[in-house]
């Protein structure tokens, strides 16, 4: 009988074995599977087709045969393409786009009009005309760009054809006044903007129009505006060549139906490698980016105008393409100053979305780059002015660009972890992305389910990695000891959190605990300079860590010191051992080397402080750049990101450039944001001394704002070092760690005083703790 027992429960754990391993194929399976299908988005844009447009195209006739239609394809796609409520447009849309409906379903039953074709679709779409007309005049509904003059133009159309509309008068009368009324009112003004968006809504103002004047913003693809429906209405008054030029392209690419907007395609691959950055899954998809960004820094190059006529697209292209270490210049963002984007169509429409890119294109800013500080002056005004009129909508179709637009402005570039952001973009993905034009329009590239299903599923993934390695880490502290140093703050969590919500691959795991163990170790030590330690102990500590090979239970003056060696010789030693595999070569006394040389530094300043001695600015910083504790947390880890290091470039000057310009913002943070605290405790920092050494003229005030000034430009510095590739040997794997380290520094101290924010153990526990649900997120879209 116990035989038997024992059978069925080894029966039972190869089947519970067997169905893991199952379970776990299958989810490997799946994740490769998702990774093809994104993969294969980036050999083709998919963009769906706009009714209304393709409604313009069909109405533009023959110049042989003026009573029959030039594209008789057009006319048969809107025939057979009709809704089953009678209407034309994207199917499944949102309840608000109603407007959008009735432009898009009034512009397709004039084409059938005009060229007496579809009787029955006429009717329907006349119905669907009557039942929704309140909508025209329903302030809560979404108008189209142009609306309220392209519809009214429609009006007057239809008129022409003798088309008998089921509009209460009243209806049409307002919309006709009000065009009137809105024609009038702008001629005054006679801006470039106001000229810009009447040659954009051509179609609607039909022989009012200077068609002469709005061949001025043709491009060289011969299109106005990449719009086939301005295109084709100048093509029917004027017959350009180069019109027709571009509406046969574009129905050789769609087929027999236009888009709204055409191209795309660099705005849409842009923004999925923007999406998929953001989304934190970039990396699975590196050999796909760097082709497409290879080929977009060439057309950057030739000046082409698909990504230099709109401010979205250039702005987008100028920061990822820098961001990836491509040289660009900002001077290329010239014509999208304050003046020329308020002198620009976008401008007119008041374009949120181009703003934003601008917005965070000035952020990815060298020194000495003015155009850049200017712009970010101006669109940061605008988005908080946009925000606080509540101009972006706050429903479901205007919430995702709502909540973008709070992310740029809460967290600069220069503050935001990966981690934390990933989190936020996934949160807040848009799977179906309507976007709105003169009509509404969707790209899969752009929003889509299987960038954020994967997405999701390696969140989890890299969080259950850093749930174990939290677990091990606590285990280690218990193992040091170092629970036991009552003087020193017990700031594990937060420690490991700065490595996993920058380093977040597994793959990355030896950095992270490298990162997270020396910066546990850092604090300790900073406490035991500070207030834990004699001078005795100090001394002991600093001769123990430079003899190393000593037996530190019979040359430790104490059990604090004795706990710190231990710690510190154990951990280095072990961090040198897996560097070892990495890097092929003994890198252990670097390791020692960097950890001396804080040391020492802490025990400078300590001395200052108990001698009561006033050191000069400059001996002050030379000091405090090491003293400030990132060395040990940033220059082991380098070890552990992928590329070998020689000890020619471990020497080289440019790593010394990157680590002194990332740690004297570390300084300047750390004073500025701790001066009220050590001043209480009578301490100087470089706030007090910028006071005490201005001879009794320098203000608090103004102390701190020079500061701020100096952390700005270091910051920037320190940027161009990490993104310049010409004349650059450190690997771009290394240099990144000091700008992850800058964004760690600037959300630590966004408020105060660091290791002191209640967000910062809900940031921890969003990077660590807590899963994403998919279920989750599919249940909020649908309350949305």
């Amino acid at each position: 009988m116990i035989l038997k027992v024992e059978q069925d429960e080894r029966a039972n754990v190869r089947d519970l074995r067997s169905g893991l391993v199952t379970e776990v194929n299958t989810s490997i399976q799946w994740f490769d599977g998702t990774k093809e299908r994104i993969k294969k988005m980036f050999d083709k844009i998919e963009l769906s087709v706009s009714s209304y447009d393709t409604a313009w195209v069909a109405m533009v006739p023959s110049p042989n045969t003026p009573e029959a239609p030039f594209f008789p394809e057009c006319a048969k796609w809107i025939v057979d393409n009709q809704l089953s409520d009678g209407s034309w447009g994207l199917p499944h849309r949102h309840p608000l786009l109603v407007k959008d409906a009735l432009s898009s379903t009034l512009a397709c039953v004039l084409a059938l009009k005009r060229w007496g074709i579809g009787e029955n679709q006429i009717n329907k779409g006349l119905q669907f005309i009557e039942l929704n007309s309140a909508s025209l005049t329903d302030q809560k509904q979404h108008t189209p760009f142009g609306f309220d003059i392209t519809f009214p133009g429609m009006l007057e159309h239809a008129k022409d054809l003798a088309l008998n509309l089921p509009l209460k008068s009243e209806y049409v009368d307002a919309m006709l006044c009000g065009r009137d009324l809105e024609l009038r009112s702008g001629y005054g003004g006679n801006t470039e903007a106001r000229k810009a968006y009447l040659a954009y809504v051509s179609e609607g103002l039909g022989k009012l129009q200077d068609w002469k004047m709005v061949m001025n913003y043709q491009r060289k693809n011969g299109s106005l505006f990449n719009s086939p429906s301005t295109t084709a209405a100048a093509f029917s008054h004027l017959q350009d060549a180069d019109c027709l030029r571009y509406l046969q392209s574009v129905l050789e690419k769609f087929g027999n139906a236009v888009p709204t907007i055409y191209p795309l395609d660099m705005y849409a691959r842009l923004s999925m490698v923007d999406m998929l950055e953001r989304l934190g899954i970039d990396r699975h998809f590196r050999k796909e980016i760097k082709f497409m960004l290879d080929e977009t820094y060439g057309y950057w190059l030739q000046g082409n105008e698909e990504i230099f006529l709109d401010c979205a697209t250039c702005a987008m292209a100028f920061r990822i393409l820098r961001v990836n270490g491509y040289e660009v210049s900002s001077d290329m963002l010239t014509q999208f100053t304050k003046e020329c984007f308020f002198s620009s169509l976008g401008g007119y429409l008041k374009d949120t979305r181009g703003a934003l890119e601008l917005f965070k294109a000035s952020q990815i800013i060298y020194p000495d780059e003015s155009l850049l500080e200017k712009q970010n002056s101006w669109t940061n005004h605008f988005l908080k002015q946009e925000l606080s009129s509540g101009s972006i909508y706050a429903d479901r179709l205007g919430k995702h660009l709502t909540t973008e637009v709070q992310d740029a402005l809460n967290f600069p570039y220069y503050a935001d972890l990966e981690r934390l952001s990933n989190r936020r973009s996934i949160e807040h993905y848009t799977v179906d992305e309507t976007r709105i034009l003169k009509t509404s329009y969707r790209c899969s590239n752009i929003g889509n389910e299987h960038f954020l299903k994967l997405a999701v599923e390696d969140f989890n993934v890299c969080q259950s990695v850093h749930r174990e390695e939290l677990e091990h880490l606590a285990r280690w502290v218990m193992e040091k000891r170092l629970d036991k140093l009552k003087f020193a703050r017990q700031k594990l969590d937060y420690c490991y959190f700065s490595s996993a919500a920058t380093l977040f691959a597994p793959e990355l795991s030896d950095a992270r605990m490298s990162w997270a163990k020396n910066a546990v170790l850092t604090t300790v030590v900073d406490d035991f300079f500070d207030v834990g330690g004699s001078e005795e102990e100090l001394v002991n500590l600093i001769q123990l860590i430079e003899k190393w090979d000593v037996d530190g239970s019979t040359h430790c003056c104490s059990e604090h010191v004795e706990i710190l060696f231990s710690a510190l010789h154990s951990t280095i030693c072990e961090i040198g051992d897996k560097a070892f595999t990495w890097q092929g070569r003994k890198v252990t006394s670097h390791i020692i080397e960097i950890w001396l040389d804080l040391l020492k530094s802490m025990f400078t300043e300590t001395r200052w402080s108990r001698i009561k001695m006033t050191p000069t600015l400059d001996e002050y910083m030379t000091n405090g750049y090491v003293s400030i504790a990132l060395g040990p947390i940033v220059l082991p880890a380098l070890y552990f990101v992928g590329p070998k290091l020689t000890e020619e470039e471990v020497r080289n000057p440019e790593l010394h450039d990157l680590f002194k310009a990332m740690s004297t913002c570390g300084r300047l943070l750390n004073d500025w944001r701790g001066f009220q605290r050590e001043s209480k405790e009578g301490k100087l920092n470089a706030v007090s001394l910028h006071m005490i050494h201005g001879s009794g003229v320098v203000t608090e005030e103004e102390a701190i704002r020079k500061l701020k000034d100096l952390i700005s430009s270091h910051r920037r510095q320190l940027l161009r070092l990490v993104l310049r590739e010409n004349n650059s040997i450190i690997p771009r794997p290394c240099k990144d760690l000091f700008w992850k380290m800058i964004k760690v520094l600037h959300l630590f101290y966004m408020k105060d005083d660091g290791f002191t924010l209640d967000e910062m153990i809900n940031a921890a526990n969003a990077v660590v703790a807590k899963p994403i649900s998919f279920h989750e997120l599919e249940n909020l879209w649908m309350e949305n």
